[in-house]
């Protein structure tokens, strides 16, 4: 008999778990594979989260295709601290006479030899690591856990589709479609139980053109993937994505901007980040001050930026959809850091508006100068 235990958060689960599964079954040949969802909540490291029996469920009803598919609750029955190592024991005196495989992605035997009690894995299950794109850096890798540990990694030769459950859960925030990433029973039952849902940021859409909400759903799920970068929860990430540029189509005799007064001499070209944190806050409840300030200098950044400012703003300028030259450049410095990213950035705008000689706004010229003087440069 050949077993194999897949585990995750499945936060939400998708298509490409369900197929990861498949290729497992087939390339190994197994007779039953273990669907392990985590115990430990995410809601504990900031993310929008589904609870334990919600992602089980969503499990049962994505695994059900696959016949040799069963959905454990062992993790969170078992109690306490759930340690892969734990697990592999419990499994293994079950299925003694198995062949077991416990099975990873590239990234993950990456750090393998960081997990706790590597060697006890072993001795209960072997890897199986899925394969990647590079198959030369994937192949180092798995020769390093393998020399290191000496034992025998297979394969699963299966690379998917790169599908992200933190871009998930931001379309559902944000009540936008997803079902091109999960199958349809997975959708209907996170639809069904509001999984996700963020109620309060359901007027935005209404205020916005198609192409401007389009751009706002893009910065809010490059917002929700660093959000930890910057010390914010997922939910205060989609929040200020959102809602940035929420005044930036709205007439200044429009309703939700009576009481308004802008700064003295501001540029209208950046107007709307002032009035989009007014309107965040009088219209839509926002009082998190954090996700104010980020608002209201997205577009022009300010002296003594904060990591959630400057995360707006860098995904606000960087977001997938944008396409100007440099920007390939800058993604792979944000990719590396927030605060280097941010000074070639603002670097980047002053020289850009010099050259066009288009005024620069003083708040942005404050934000480069303080920057530059932080020894950034």
């Amino acid at each position: 008999m050949k077993i194999a235990i897949l585990g995750g958060a499945f936060n939400p689960v998708h298509r490409e778990h369900v197929n990861l599964a498949r290729a497992a079954v087939r390339e190994l040949e197994l007779d039953k594979i273990i669907i392990m969802p985590t115990a430990v909540s995410p809601h504990k490291n900031g993310r929008l989260a589904a609870d334990f029996w919600q992602r089980y469920e969503m499990c049962r009803l994505a695994f059900a295709s696959v016949p040799q598919a069963e959905i454990s609750n062992y993790e969170l029955t078992r109690g306490g601290v759930s340690y892969t190592y734990l697990t592999c024991n419990h499994f293994a005196d079950i299925y003694g006479d198995a062949k077991r495989y416990f099975i990873i992605g590239a990234d993950m035997l990456e750090n393998f030899p960081e997990w706790k009690e590597p060697r006890k894995i072993l001795q209960n299950f072997s890897l199986a690591a899925c394969a990647r794109e590079d198959n030369a850096g994937f192949d180092d890798c798995k020769k390093r856990v393998e020399n290191k540990f000496n034992t025998e990694v297979s394969t699963i030769h299966y690379v998917g589709e790169k599908v992200s459950s933190t871009e998930i859960r931001t379309l559902a925030a944000l009540d936008e479609e997803f079902d091109r990433y999960v199958n349809v029973a997975v959708g209907q039952y996170i639809r069904d139980n509001a999984l996700y849902y963020l109620p309060d940021l359901q007027g935005v859409k209404r205020l916005l053109s198609a192409e401007r909400w389009a751009h706002t759903v893009r910065v809010a799920v490059m917002c929700a993937k660093n959000a930890a970068r910057a010390g914010l929860t997922e939910k205060q990430a989609i929040t200020m994505a959102a809602l940035h540029d929420c005044a930036k189509e709205l007439p200044r005799g429009n309703p939700l901007l009576k009481g308004f007064e802008a700064p003295l001499n501001v540029l209208s070209s950046v107007l709307h980040q002032y009035s989009g944190a007014y309107v965040a806050e009088k219209h839509f409840g926002v009082t998190d001050k954090t996700l104010l300030s980020a608002i209201s200098c997205h577009t022009t950044g300010k002296e003594n930026m904060t990591d959630a400012d400057a995360l707006l703003y860098l995904c606000d300028m960087l977001e997938a959809g944008r396409r100007f030259e440099g920007v390939d450049g800058l993604r792979k410095i944000f990719k590396r850091d927030l605060k280097e990213c941010l000074f070639a950035a603002l670097s980047r705008q002053v020289a850009y508006l010099n050259g066009t000689g288009a005024p620069v706004d003083g708040e942005t010229l404050k934000a480069y100068n303080y920057i530059k003087d932080k020894n950034y440069e």
